[in-house]
């Protein structure tokens, strides 16, 4: 009946994103002994997200971590970028298989006129000097076509910006439009923030972004000529905390602390080469470890480190056309590194300032949300509820991860800017609406959980979940299904609880 219901309130696409791969084969092992408390589950989930990871045990920075110096007048060219394969029509880098391959094709081509003919679909070559040609032929093309400067290839699961390999779509009327509604409110002397919010509930352009998450976070005020006096002091304060405490990162009483941070940020969307670069590296370092010297009740934790990636991303797209995923930032002017670094730092504490309870002692918000997200499963969706309980599914062993970091893990990180976009319109977002997004998240999986059939292929089904096609269209989909739960559900007790 609450199927019934679900489809009669919104239809929904049967187009079906991902498969969980069947016939996968399982490895003969045990059922995992469940954790007796919440405390044993973290202690034995040290890190929920990556595995085979080894800590070096000599810790030592593997680069200085110093602050960026005074900017000057000169700036850096960006270096040209680094060759790539030879792609093939799906915009997928050709394996050395697959380009051997390529040549013979250039050498024996059926259509084309030789002294033999074809006999029985076969070609028959018309000398041997014709071959050699032929052959040198197809590797001065390949030569060629390694030597281009053409643009790298994104794979998929790391591309941050919705589109296919051949660039960005191309922009509708209704895109068009819906720019200028932004353009319009966000122009006038005091910006409308509710009507901001409502334009920004279905999604944000990439050109607006920036301001409007700026403005949606809180950090901007809604006055236009307060916005850059603003931006200089709260720019300015964070750089004093930078020189105030950011020395003291060796000291016996952080140093557990930037460890761990120093620990966990290689491990930040490792695919992705810009947050392998050790100028993002050592931005995100300082971002960390002073918002975690400033807030001792949490201090840091596993996870807020992915809750930067996003703000970094946005700010740096007002600088970056097209591929931020290869942008050297180290090229950009110092003071705008600056301006970068410090809008991250804000707009990141101010999401965490909605949901600390996350990340303090015993993470208490965390265990709330998922016992809440137990609750709903149970008056949405009774059989996904009893199959959890009849394979011995906690709800703790996944969704553990989907409350700590607010999908990020479960979702590429394009899903995740324009999932954000709807948080921040919401006036809960992060803290309330995105319990009814992982409901939804849930039931969007509701026939390949039905189809496992044991604890170990449930729990590797939730684990891994087969998002990387996902786009724009899709996270549309989910969160429109968790705006209709939310209106069921948020104001309905007696029907929320059993």
């Amino acid at each position: 009946m609450a199927t019934d219901n679900r489809i009669n309130f919104w239809r929904k696409s049967a187009k079906v994103p991902g498969r969980f791969p069947k016939d996968t084969p399982k490895a003969n092992s045990l059922k995992t002994k469940k954790a007796s408390s919440f405390h044993e589950f973290a202690r034995s989930t040290n890190d929920a997200w990556d595995i085979d990871d080894e800590e070096d045990e000599d810790f030592a920075p593997c680069h200085p971590a110093t602050l960026p110096p005074t900017p000057h007048s000169t700036s850096h060219a960006p270096p040209p970028p680094p060759p790539s394969q030879p792609a093939d029509s799906n915009g997928d880098p050709r394996s050395p298989g697959q380009l051997d391959v390529a040549a013979a094709e250039l050498r024996l081509r059926p259509e084309e006129d030789t002294a033999g003919g074809q006999v029985n679909g076969r070609v028959v070559v018309k000398s041997s000097s014709e071959a050699l040609l032929n052959t040198n032929t197809a590797r001065s093309t390949l030569q060629k076509q390694q030597s281009l400067p053409v643009r790298p290839i994104i794979p998929l699961v790391a591309r941050i910006s919705d589109q296919n390999s051949s660039g960005a779509p191309t922009m509708t009327v209704r895109d068009k439009s819906r720019l200028d509604k932004f353009k319009y409110l966000l122009s006038c002397p005091n910006t409308d923030l509710e009507e901001l919010r409502k334009h920004s509930w279905s999604g944000i352009p990439r050109e607006v972004r920036p301001i409007t998450w700026r403005l949606l976070s809180g950090y901007l005020p809604a006055n236009m000529e307060r916005r850059e006096q603003v931006l200089k002091r709260k720019r300015d304060e964070y750089f004093g905390f930078i020189e105030q405490y950011y020395h003291s990162r060796t000291d016996e009483t952080y140093r557990d602390t930037y460890r761990q941070i120093h620990i966990d940020i290689p491990r930040t969307n490792p695919l992705i080469p810009l947050f392998q670069q050790p100028t993002v590296q050592e931005v995100f370092e300082r971002i960390l470890f002073i918002w975690a010297i400033r807030h001792p009740a949490s201090g840091y934790v596993q996870g807020i480190n992915d809750l930067v990636t996003p703000f970094f991303v946005v700010f740096l797209s007002e600088f970056v056309e097209e591929d931020v995923e290869n942008f050297d930032v180290a090229s950009l002017p110092l003071d705008t590194q600056r301006n970068i670094e410090a809008d991250s730092f804000w707009c990141m504490t101010k999401l965490l300032d909605g949901i600390q309870d996350n990340y303090t002692f015993a993470q208490p918000g965390i265990q709330n949300k998922v016992k809440a997200l137990e609750e709903l499963v149970s008056r949405i969706d009774e059989d996904i509820h009893n199959y959890f309980k009849r394979n011995e599914v906690e709800y703790l062993q996944f969704a553990f991860r989907w409350m700590n970091n607010l999908l990020m893990r479960e979702l590429p990180l394009r899903c995740t800017i324009r999932l954000w976009d709807t948080y921040q319109a919401e006036q809960e977002g992060f803290s309330h609406f995105h319990l009814y997004v992982c409901a939804a998240f849930l039931i969007e999986w509701r026939k390949e959980i039905l189809s496992m059939v044991d604890f170990q292929g449930l729990l590797m089904l939730l684990q891994n979940l087969p998002t990387i096609h996902w786009g724009n269209e899709e996270v549309g989909l989910l969160l429109a299904e968790a705006y209709r739960l939310k209106y069921m559900f948020a104001d309905a007790p007696n029907h929320y609880k059993r």
